[in-house]
């Protein structure tokens, strides 16, 4: 199967067509300290619905930021975590987090 080759304008660009989407940095920023079940991950977005939240990891594992993994459990659970390349992009949300902590206190919200 051939891939369909990308062309970006910019850096950012890139960037932004793997973690641009409403909850995926979100998603990422969670996944940080920790792998987690997909409930968690609900319950950590509680804004996100089923399908969202199901949309972006489905996204964020087909690029490879994410991995996906079944417990046969009954009910069977899904854990996520950080691969090493979804890793790479921690300095990125730490500095997205800092910068939205200073606009939060300039807007004393925070």
């Amino acid at each position: 199967m051939q891939q369909e080759k990308v062309t970006f304008t910019c850096p950012v660009e890139a960037t932004l067509s793997l973690i641009g989407g409403k909850y995926k940095p979100i998603i990422l920023w969670h996944l940080i300290k920790q792998p987690l079940h997909y409930m968690e991950l609900q319950r950590l977005i509680p804004n996100a619905t089923s399908k969202m939240l199901s949309q972006q990891l489905r996204a964020l594992e087909k690029s490879g930021m994410i991995s996906r993994a079944v417990i046969p459990e009954k009910p069977p659970k899904t854990i996520y975590s950080l691969t090493n390349f979804g890793a790479s992009i921690i300095p990125v949300l730490d500095s997205m987090c800092d910068w939205g902590t200073g606009y939060l206190n300039k807007l004393d919200v925070f």
